[in-house]
């Protein structure tokens, strides 16, 4: 395959309702979109998230990391092992701009498998994508009303696993856990997300107790890094800790080591930067006695959910949860048609979307008010 084109442009969707956690509130997509395109006209699609408080990616910095590798892409990526090979002689700048490179890996994959005739999972080396996948509830820091309007359409729906936001206001936060307890949720189906809400492990420690909600783990409670108190917390509180901003690339898991069975990953491929390093970070937490959240960034069309789909079939074995895959749940409209998105019970059948096409098997739509004007790159020469 040789490729003529990478262009990039930004992704704003509406969503139907706003979302809001410790760290943002959002009401569109905030995405990098990318398109590769063959000189034989096939064209690969990728999607990517930059969130300053992640990875302080901004989606200027992400077009930029875009158009000053650009020329070396179509130069020298024609596939699977050329991809690989520039990911792994670019580490560092990947490690700065792991959103950008996501999107532009994803559209590279899709791309070259169309080119090639042959799903990802064949270019990859992996068993064709199959069976079903289980997504937890996700509910977000809204007010009380709110909170039970939407627990109540998940149990409806029939989901089984729940991940709630923490806002550290005590009223607010006991709310949730009061009504989760009346509608009979038992705390080992809850994970619970804070965004880096408290600064003190002590004051962390208080407030969580307070709730009297035992949660299954606890994601982020303190600040990015701040891993000795975060093991303070959990040996105070007899729970396990989710690592999400404090967990960035593989060569930190070496600070987990001594107390594996406390930790969780949450895998989120755009924060990782891109699928070929999620799929070594699976790896090596398999290696490491390490289980993993495949997570999903708010907002995420269906490109980065069959992504994360990758990741999710590789890891079944240390799964203990999976976000995402909302698709028209929350946005106005996808970008795939058919969406890849759950179904009732939060489950989500890869036999009845045809996933096994070639590249990711999407059909790709955008409408043009959802996307601003790419900026077309160098022409391959």
């Amino acid at each position: 395959m040789k490729l003529r084109s990478v262009e990039v442009g930004a992704l704003a969707i509406p969503f139907k309702a706003a979302f809001k956690h410790a760290s943002a509130e959002r009401a569109t997509t905030q995405a990098l979109w990318v398109e590769a395109r063959a000189s034989d006209g096939m064209v690969g699609y990728g999607e990517g998230c930059p969130r300053e408080y992640v990875t302080s990616e901004s989606l200027a910095g992400a077009r930029s990391f875009v158009h000053a590798h650009v020329a070396q892409w179509l130069r020298e990526v024609e596939d699977i092992e050329t991809l690989a090979r520039w990911v792994e002689r670019n580490r560092a700048g990947i490690h700065a701009n792991p959103a950008a490179w996501t999107a532009v890996e994803i559209s590279l994959l899709d791309v070259i498998g169309r080119a090639e005739g042959r799903s990802v999972e064949s270019l990859l080396g992996l068993p064709e994508l199959a069976g079903t996948f289980a997504y937890t509830a996700v509910l977000g820091d809204a007010p009380p009303r709110v909170f039970e309007a939407q627990l109540a359409r998940y149990l409806q729906d029939g989901f089984r696993s729940f991940k709630i936001k923490l806002s550290g206001d005590p009223g607010r936060d006991v709310s949730k856990t009061e009504l989760l307890a009346s509608a009979g949720v038992h705390p080992d189906a809850v994970r619970a997300d804070a965004n880096n809400v408290w600064t003190d492990p002590e004051a962390a420690i208080g407030a969580i107790a307070a709730l009297d909600f035992p949660f299954f783990a606890l994601e982020e409670p303190l600040g990015a890094g701040d891993l000795q108190g975060m093991r303070h917390i959990a040996d105070a509180l007899h729970t396990r800790i989710i690592l999400d901003e404090s967990l960035l690339r593989a060569e930190q898991l070496s600070t987990l080591d001594m107390d594996a069975d406390r930790w969780i990953v949450n895998l989120r491929v755009s924060k990782m930067g891109g699928l070929l390093r999620s799929l070594d970070l699976v790896r090596e937490l398999r290696r490491r006695g390490l289980r993993i959240v495949v997570g999903a960034h708010v907002g995420e069309t269906s490109v980065l959910t069959r992504a994360a789909l990758v990741v999710a079939a590789t890891a079944r074995d240390i799964l203990v949860g999976q976000e995402g895959a909302f698709g028209t749940h929350l946005l106005a409209r996808d970008v795939a048609h058919p969406p890849v998105m759950f179904g009732p019970g939060g489950v989500l059948d890869a036999g009845n979307l045809s996933l096994t096409r070639a590249g990711f098997g999407l059909a790709i739509a955008i409408e043009e008010a959802d996307l601003s004007r790419l900026d077309s790159s160098l022409p391959s020469s």
